[in-house]
């Protein structure tokens, strides 16, 4: 009875570590979760309330706008890479050129070499399998 009870625990064990080892990969974040999330990363460049409301609404603008471009695309079933690059780099130097408009030249610098930078997903070395 002892070597089941072991064995059992022992299994369940390698199980759970098997599947957390996986990563789950996660939920997405909805636009107004990365809206948040980007507008914490700004506080370095210490808006002052008016340039942060802003802020917040170009980069909501911006998320809403790629949240969008994605749906339409897995609604069409067209996956077609270079055509999604194309798309995300229009909204975001859209959204730079908003940016530009309100921030110093500081900032801007700031926010193209440690903010911008940070939000973008980080890839794993290797390239997994």
């Amino acid at each position: 009875m002892k070597k089941q009870l072991l064995l059992i625990t022992f299994a369940t064990l390698t199980s759970i570590t098997a599947v957390n080892a996986q990563g789950g990969g996660g939920q997405r974040q909805t636009p107004e979760e990365r809206t948040k999330a980007t507008i914490e990363k700004m506080a370095p460049l210490n808006l002052d309330a008016a340039t942060k409301v802003k802020t917040e609404v170009i980069i909501a603008d911006f998320n809403n706008a790629q949240q969008q471009m994605m749906d339409d695309m897995r609604a069409s079933g067209s996956f077609d890479r270079e055509t999604m690059m194309e798309k995300r780099k229009e909204l975001s130097d859209a959204r730079d050129g908003k940016l530009k408009l309100i921030f110093t030249e500081a900032q801007m610098k700031q926010w193209k070499d440690e903010i911008e930078a940070s939000m973008r997903p980080q890839r794993p070395a290797g390239g997994g399998n």
